[in-house]
């Protein structure tokens, strides 16, 4: 059963800052997913060693 005299403006200010606060773990968990794997990889390429051998 539900309470019989529900308040919706106080249940609006009581939870909307959660609600925006699971939003903006959302977005950034998102922004992670999807812009982790552009970043570049220091791993993938080896350096280049060159040396010069003079006689």
């Amino acid at each position: 059963m539900s309470a019989p005299d529900t308040n919706i403006e106080k249940q609006h200010r009581r939870h909307y800052p959660a609600l925006y606060g699971i939003g903006a773990v959302l977005v950034a968990v998102l922004a992670f997913i999807f812009l982790a794997p552009a970043a570049p990889d220091d791993d993938a390429t080896p350096p280049t060693v060159t040396t010069t051998v003079s006689e």
